[in-house]
Formats: C-alpha cells, sequence, structure tokens
C-alpha cells in the first residue's frame, strides 16, 4: 500500500491528537480504531510496519511518545504523549522561520484537514476513554478557508487529477469555463489560489479562488497531473498578484489650473500649497497608472516607489511608441 507524503501527514497529525487526548495509555489496536489512516490498511502485518514507522518518526521529531499501561489488568502495552512535556516554551522564530510556519498552519487550517481531527476525538469518545477537551488547541484550526471551491481542488491535486471550473477574471466579468492541470492550492496575502497549467491559454496561471465556482469538477484518471519538480506555488502566486497593498498617503505636485480630475479626489495640502495634493494608497501600481494619465501635469513628490512607478510607465509607452497611460477611475486609488 502506497501512502502520499500528505496522507501521512495527516495521519501523524490525527496521532498526535489523539494521544495528546487521553491521559490513558491506547493500545495499538485501539488507536489502529481510533485514528483516520489505519483503518484502511489491509492486513495486521502491513498495520504493525506501518505503525512502528510512524513511532519511530514522532520520536526521530522530537515527541515525547511514553510506553506503559494504564493498570495491572491490561494485557499488553499502550502509548500516550504527556502533554506536559509535549508543550514548547516560548520561541523566537526568525522572519523567514515565522513565514514557514504560518503557511504549514494554514494549510492545516482548511475543514477539509481538520473533518479528520474530529473523527477522531469523536471516536475516543465513544470507545469511553477520557478526552482532554484542551489538547486540540495545539492544531486547532486558525485560519478558515470559506469557498466552496477549495475541497474538490486541493482533492484533486492531491489525487493528480484535471479540473474544470467556471471562473470570472473580475467579479464583474463574465464566468468562462476552463480546464486546469491543478498544481497546489495556497494562500496568499488572506486569499487562497488555484496554481496549475491552464490548458485553454497553454501556461501556468493562478486562479484567486473566491473567483472559481462552485462547480468544480474532477475529470480524466487519477495521476495524470505531474507537477514540474522545484515549482515554488507561493512564489508564482505573489508575482501573479503584484505588488503589496501600500499604506499611507502620497503627496503630489499639480501644474497650475490642470489636472482637474486629481484635484477633486486628494486631500489639500497640510502646509497650505495649492498646487500640492495628497492621495490616499491601496496599491502603487494603480495610483500610478491614475497619476501618470496626467502626464506632465501631476509630479509625485513622495513616496519614492510611487515616483518610480509613474517614470517606469513613461518608459514603458516610450519603448512600445504608445501614448501616456489612460486616467483610470479615482476610487480605485484610494
Amino acid at each position: 500500500m502506497t501512502t502520499s507524503p500528505s496522507a501521512r501527514a495527516e495521519r501523524l497529525v490525527n496521532l498526535v491528537l489523539c494521544l495528546l487526548s487521553t491521559r490513558q495509555y491506547l493500545s495499538a489496536e485501539r488507536i489502529r480504531a481510533t485514528v483516520p489512516g489505519y483503518a484502511d490498511v489491509a492486513s495486521d502485518e502491513a498495520f504493525f510496519r506501518m505503525f512502528e514507522r510512524d513511532k519511530a518518526e514522532l520520536r526521530e521529531l522530537g515527541v515525547p511518545l511514553e510506553t506503559g499501561r494504564s493498570s495491572l489488568a491490561e494485557p499488553v502495552d499502550g502509548y500516550r504523549i504527556a502533554r506536559g512535556d509535549y508543550e514548547l516554551p516560548d520561541i523566537d522564530l526568525a522572519p523567514d522561520e515565522a513565514t514557514a510556519v504560518a503557511l504549514a498552519a494554514r494549510l492545516w487550517d482548511s475543514p477539509a484537514m481538520a473533518g479528520a481531527a474530529r473523527t477522531a476525538l469523536q471516536k475516543l469518545r465513544a470507545a469511553g476513554i477520557a478526552v482532554d477537551p484542551d489538547a486540540a488547541s495545539a492544531v486547532q484550526p486558525r485560519l478558515r478557508a470559506t469557498e466552496a471551491a477549495f475541497s474538490p481542488l486541493l482533492a484533486a491535486s492531491r489525487a493528480g487529477r484535471v479540473v474544470t471550473f467556471s471562473h470570472r477574471a473580475h467579479p464583474a466579468a463574465e464566468a468562462r469555463t476552463r480546464t486546469v492541470e491543478p498544481w497546489g492550492v495556497v494562500s496568499w496575502r488572506g486569499r487562497w489560489y488555484l496554481v496549475g497549467h491552464d490548458r485553454d491559454r497553454d501556461d501556468v496561471r493562478c486562479f484567486r479562488l473566491s473567483r472559481i465556482g462552485d462547480d468544480v469538477r474532477a475529470v480524466g484518471a487519477r495521476g495524470a497531473v505531474t507537477v514540474p519538480p522545484d515549482v515554488d506555488l507561493v512564489a508564482l502566486v505573489a508575482a501573479s498578484a503584484g505588488p503589496p497593498p501600500a499604506t499611507g498617503r502620497a503627496r503630489i505636485r499639480l501644474a497650475p489650473g490642470r489636472a482637474a480630475g486629481l484635484r477633486r479626489s486628494a486631500h489639500p495640502d497640510p502646509g497650505g500649497d495649492p498646487d500640492v495634493v495628497e492621495i490616499d494608497l491601496s496599491r502603487v501600481d494603480t495610483a500610478a497608472r491614475w497619476v501618470a494619465g496626467h502626464g506632465p501635469d501631476a509630479v509625485v513628490l513622495d513616496p519614492p516607489e510611487l515616483r518610480d512607478a509613474v517614470v517606469a510607465l513613461f518608459r514603458g509607452s516610450l519603448t512600445a511608441g504608445l501614448d501616456t497611460p489612460d486616467p483610470v477611475d479615482a476610487g480605485s486609488a484610494r
């Protein structure tokens, strides 16, 4: 029986949760009947091999797995995790380490992934085992993936199956059917994205899940999709999503009597200069298009990243032999 890395990780998390949730020692047979991932093992021999590997892996990871018996009447040894030994002291993480932990937590944080853990606790209670109600807090979901497309897309990417779904390029656009070879589902800046090869465009694409309909359908055989080696899904989404949101305000000098659209939508200069205005920033790229649309009548004083973005737009227009960018709706930059 071949087990995928994601299925093994889920089984190990469920095993830890099970052993944390009771002060009793649980026998291997009881663990087999309780923890999702063991029940489907074909034979006793295969189960015990899998269980031995899982115990060894948990110990290698530093999980304090104890062996003993809850009473002298118990015929075989059981297993548990002493919560006091399992909990960690306060840890200081470097920024890159904290980012890695956050990404791992987001994946476990979906209803689909947490459902198996809840089932394990229900089985423990049904078997008459005292369950610590606070033990699950260490692996309790912190961030929810509420989009209806999340579970079927995650399942299809894990199974290596092609998916079809309706998608809107933006909220007001017409929905179009897309056929995608899914590589994975990742979170970026509080939103979930599907990354994969779009067969309709014959290119790599990222799709925001909130713009995917509830008609996701997996087609074709399992294992038909091959994820390219060393592909960085988060980097692909980051590049597709564009620059991060800006904060604060930008100061802009306007030509006397010109750029009426900017004047109407902007804030007056705190210093009283009638030809200097301030605009609220939400995205540098959107604000840059708005300012650049006014040509030489608007000059960015601050911040430098907005000024650089406007200059880049002018240079791109000159290189392409185009006119300066059209003004965009003021409300989108605020």
